[in-house]
């Protein structure tokens, strides 16, 4: 029989924070053993070494489970070219990752999107927020989990759970993802790690730091131990490109001033298309990311009981800047001074999808903008964990800790300059449907084509001034008696307790809007405002696009009008105070919601044989109870009313999860469950809007505080066969019955109904009974089957001649489905039926390795079909219900090492090799349109480095 043994190899190209030496450790413990040869003379040794390792070490891991499980090992990680964990989590089957600035931010785990998947680090809930663009989103106020708050390099193992069971707490859909760091008694002895890297972005041409060590020690005979590790990176980057903020019919905002030059006359307007704010950008992102672990563990009293303290600190602070050279008379209307003034001169129509896509103007109102943001995310994580051992056959676990995270957004200013009334405007998407030909009808480059229009006339320029902040807290506690009852039979049971609180606050400029001071007398457009240039470079622009243009000079106007100054400077539109609940429009940005969550659970767990076929498993339930407190100001004539709201809920939980080998080395799983997913955050608090009545689209909202979870039954089937040491090919069926959704309904009603709705927000006699206004809410409401199938396949090709023998592959394909019905009506009595937000249908990700133990090489792609990401959106028309959503994408990364000594070994990564854009899409369901949202593109980064260990 084979004896399969992972064995450290001098001069593997290991992670900057993983060690060959501990390979040998961590097998012996992760690996079954096997069991002799009859002839003891007769044993054919296979050695595994390097990335083969990871990925065998990551196969045992998933073939000991009972559930259906997928994980990462250090080495992994640490080898593939990931810059986070996004990037890593990203090759496990099933899991697709959304990019903000070209990095990896979010997970969806089979169609399911980052609200429904649960993170845990170190046993306990985390949830880390960041910011992001406007178009991925902007500040995470939601439950998902921003994954590049974190560097790869300080965790050793990632599991991603896709079936529930009692023992892991309730809260997914999706799946559990379970990150964890290093321990020292994962490396005994003395074991010290490092790396430098220098990255290299080919768009903005810049040079960026990456480093990482680590430190480990045992002592005592190994019952004490201590770690420490350190990442830090550095990355300056550049994304360029066109974005259009959604597209808008043509007869919204009032229509243009004369529609009958439309085809077909003002009639036709309805059917027809424009881009609502064509523009070109540039986006500077710089950021910092800092990481820090310390981990120390006891092991005393014979090794029945073992501490573990671990502490996790990440710091990731940026900054981003964002220029846009925009049109902004098509999304502004009558009273604004927008597209009723704007002439049409000329235009082309596609009569398949109703865009404009040539047109020509005359009287628009250009702009030229200049934002500027602070960003800012500090994450810190402490957790005790006991495993205490009072017999053989009884023991004790628990952990109690708390996870923080903290973003802030200290400012965010943003300059708006003019030229208006302009003539001879035109757009021309028919060379390029994503990156149009734009001529502006004047001298982009010259500030005195440009002005600041004071605080006087229906158009004003701008200076816009915001702060916002984002504290997410889970306190836990939890603990559990496992009893080995038989050799066979394990009875658990628990208990846990959760705390978690979500407090949003933010602070704005009184009057945000069309208020900038004049500047003064002898004040030239030169002195405040700078040219921007080389734009486009690699975008593959249409000849005679601008390159260059100005902007506002944010220094220059801080040192004229002191908008820093946090006070009002006493000139008109010079109001530079940060307000928050003494400013209606702060009100919405105050916000709490604490949940409380009380579980307990028991579960039985076996591992025998039925009929003679190995049988193990686990059957258990989960009882919990969530109660809620949500706050928030409500505005009544401009003044803050705080609004609070409570909810309580139980759920029954319960879980089976088998396995079973009907011959040697297939093993066949079923699981099945009920779950639960507590609704979105920002849905549960219960303020109330109210627009004025003499608004052009007068409207109302109200939260609900009283939502239901979503809920749905799951049902897992698996086939794995591990065929060859290091191998597998395996399919996985999964079925979820989701019973209810959580969805934010839009309808138009009288204000007498809203009065019907709820008499306190909205008191009868406050206005017209009949006015209609545009109202909003959020309801539970049915949901839909959600079903689908990975295919895995691993295998080192050893059956090969000579250096072929080195080389090996890892492959997965995922295929979903899964309609919802979306409501159209607040009532939910008119609906349309489409794809689940978030959902891509298909997903693959595949790496060709060779690893010779000295040499390492691999090349990995990830694939993500297209997918919704609002339905229905903002701007429809006539056609049909408005949807956004990102278009295909297919990542390409690479990465090699080589082994100089026993301790040095030389790496070289690239990520991103064919600069793949981000394409996002608006369109129209049951339509052909599919107008292009946001075009943009990061560049290729590239990363040489050499890594010592000691």
């Amino acid at each position: 029989m084979t004896t399969r043994k992972f064995a450290r190899l001098a001069g593997v190209s290991l992670g900057a924070l993983t060690l060959a030496l501990a390979v040998d450790a961590r097998a012996q413990t992760q690996t079954p053993p096997q069991a002799p040869d009859d002839d003891a003379t007769s044993v054919d040794e296979i050695v595994v070494t390097g990335f083969r390792a990871s990925l065998a070490n990551a196969l045992n891991i998933k073939r000991r489970e009972a559930g259906v499980v997928d994980a990462i090992s250090a080495e992994d990680i640490a080898d593939f070219p990931d810059t986070n964990l996004a990037e890593s989590i990203q090759r496990i089957p099933g899991v697709s990752i959304d990019r903000d600035a070209g990095e990896g931010r979010t997970i969806t785990v089979r169609g399911l999107g980052p609200d429904f998947t649960r993170t845990r680090i170190n046993g306990i809930e985390a949830q880390a927020t960041t910011g992001a663009t406007d178009s991925s989103g902007g500040t995470n106020r939601g439950r998902g989990f921003d994954f590049n708050v974190f560097a790869s390099e300080l965790f050793n193992n990632i599991t991603v759970r896709k079936t529930a069971s009692a023992e892991v707490e309730e809260g997914s859909l999706g799946a559990t993802v379970d990150l964890r760091t290093s321990h020292p008694f994962d490396y005994p002895g003395f074991t010290a790690a490092a790396s430098v890297q220098g990255g290299y972005n080919d768009l903005s041409q810049t040079w960026s730091p990456r480093y990482a060590v680590l430190a480990s020690s045992t002592w005592f005979d190994g019952q004490l131990g201590a770690l420490a590790s350190l990442a830090y990176s550095k990355k300056d980057s550049i994304e360029e490109g066109f974005s259009s903020v959604r597209w808008g019919p043509a007869n919204g905002d009032n229509g243009f001033q004369n529609p009958t030059a439309l085809p077909g006359g003002s009639a036709a307007a309805g059917g027809l298309y424009h881009p609502r704010i064509p523009r070109y950008g540039r986006l500077t992102h710089e950021q910092e990311r800092t990481g820090f672990t310390f981990s120390a563990q006891f092991r005393p009293n014979n090794g029945k009981t073992l501490l573990t303290f671990d502490s996790l600190w990440s710091q990731l602070d940026s900054t981003r800047r964002e220029n846009f050279l925009e049109a902004w008379s098509f999304s502004r209307n009558a009273s604004q001074g927008g597209k009723p003034e704007v002439d049409i001169v000329d235009t082309v129509i596609d009569p398949d999808t109703g865009e404009m896509i040539y047109a020509r103007f005359n009287d628009v109102d250009m702009r030229t903008e200049n934002r500027f943001d602070i960003l800012e995310t500090s994450y810190t994580q402490n957790t005790l964990a006991l495993e205490q051992s009072f017999t053989d056959t009884l023991k004790f676990t628990g952990t109690i800790g708390r996870s923080k995270s903290d973003f802030g957004n200290p400012l965010q200013v943003d300059a708006i300059i003019d030229h208006i009334n302009g003539a001879g405007y035109s757009w021309d998407f028919r060379p390029n449907h994503d990156l149009p030909l734009i001529n502006y009808g004047f001298d982009v480059t010259d500030p005195n084509a440009w002005s600041v229009t004071g605080p006087t006339g229906l158009l004003k320029s701008e200076l816009r001034l915001n702060t916002s902040y984002q504290t997410n807290i889970y306190d836990t506690a939890e603990g559990a008696f496992e009893w080995n009852a038989t050799d066979v039979l394990t009875f658990k049971a628990g208990a846990s307790r959760k705390k978690y609180s979500s407090i949003s606050t933010g602070y704005s400029r009184l009057n945000n809007v069309n208020d900038a001071p004049a500047l003064p007398a002898g004040t030239t457009m030169a002195s405040v405002t700078q040219l921007l240039t080389g734009f486009g470079r690699n975008l593959d622009l249409p000849a005679g696009s601008a390159t260059s243009w100005i902007i506002p000079d944010l220094d220059a106007l801080r040192n004229l009008w002191k908008w820093d100054c946090n006070c009002n400077t006493g000139v008109a539109g010079g109001d530079f105070r940060l307000l928050g609940l003494d400013n209606p429009g702060s009100f919405a940005s105050f916000r709490q919601v604490t949940e409380t969550d009380t579980g307990y659970w028991v579960q039985a767990d076996w591992d025998t044989t039925l009929f003679g076929v190995p049988f193990r498993g686990n059957l258990g339930v989960r009882q919990v109870k969530t109660e809620l407190e949500a706050t928030g100001y409500s505005n009544i004539n401009n003044l803050p009313v705080l609004t609070v709201g409570s909810n309580a809920y139980d759920d029954t939980l319960p879980s089976l999860n088998v396995a079973f080998e009907p011959i040697e080395n297939l093993q066949i799983r079923f699981a099945a469950a009920k779950v639960m997913a507590r609704p979105p955050i920002t849905n549960l608090v219960p303020v109330y809007t109210l627009s004025a009545a003499t608004a052009p689209n007068p409207s109302a909202s109200i939260g609900n505080v009283d939502l239901e979870p979503y809920r749905a039954k799951t049902y897992d089937v698996s086939v794995e066969w591990y065929f060859a040491p290091e191998s597998l090919l395996s399919f996985a069926y999964f079925y979820k019955d989701i019973s209810t959704f959580v969805q934010t309904t839009q309808t138009t009603l009288p204000y007498s109904q809203l009065t019907a709705i709820d008499p306190v927000a909205f008191p009868a006699g406050a206005r017209d009974p009949n006015l209609n206004h545009v109202f909003s809410t959020q309801a539970n409401t049915p949901g839909g089957p959600l079903k689908g199938f990975e295919i895995s396949y691993q295998q080192p090709f050893r059956f090969l001649p000579g250096l072929f023998s080195n080389l090996g592959t890892q492959l997965n394909y995922t295929h979903v489905e899964s309609e919802i019905d979306y409501c159209t009506t607040a009532a939910c009595s008119v609906y349309v039926t489409e794809d689940l937000v978030n959902l891509s249908p298909n997903a693959w990700n595949a790496t060709l390795y060779y690893d010779d133990g000295t040499l390492n090489a691999r090349i990995s792609a990830a694939y993500r079909d297209d997918y919704y990401q609002q339905v229905p959106a903002a701007n429809g028309g006539t056609r049909g219900i408005a949807v956004t959503g990102k278009t295909e994408t297919l990542s390409i990364d690479g990465s090699a090492s080589y082994a100089l000594t026993d301790h040095v070994t030389v790496t070289l990564e690239a990520i991103n090799l064919t600069d793949e854009p981000n394409r996002q899409y608006h369109g129209d369901l049951g339509g052909e349109r599919n107008s292009t949202y946001v075009y943009h593109h990061t560049g290729r980064q590239v990363f040489i480095g050499a890594r010592y260990k000691f």
